[in-house]
C-alpha cells in the first residue's frame, strides 16, 4: 500500500502562475501576491493524490514537490 502524500511549494521558485490552485484548489491556497502555498500542513487527503501529481507536473517553475511518506 502506498504511503500518504504531502505537497510542498518552494516559495523561491513560485512565480504566481496559480496553475496548481486551478487544478487542485483543495491542496493549494494563494497569498495576497498570488503566490501559491500548500493548504494546511500540505497533507493530501485520500482521493486527491492524482490532483497532487497533476499540479506538480503542470507547474511551469517546478516549484511543487510531492513527498511520499
Amino acid at each position: 500500500m502506498a504511503g500518504k502524500l504531502r505537497v510542498r511549494v518552494d516559495q523561491e521558485k513560485c512565480q504566481g502562475h496559480a496553475r496548481c490552485r486551478s487544478l487542485a484548489p483543495e491542496l493549494f491556497e494563494l497569498d495576497s501576491f498570488g503566490n501559491a502555498h500548500e493548504a494546511g500542513d500540505g497533507s493530501v487527503p485520500p482521493g486527491l493524490e492524482d490532483k497532487a501529481w497533476l499540479a506538480q507536473s503542470n507547474c511551469p517553475e517546478m516549484a511543487i514537490e510531492v513527498i511520499e511518506e
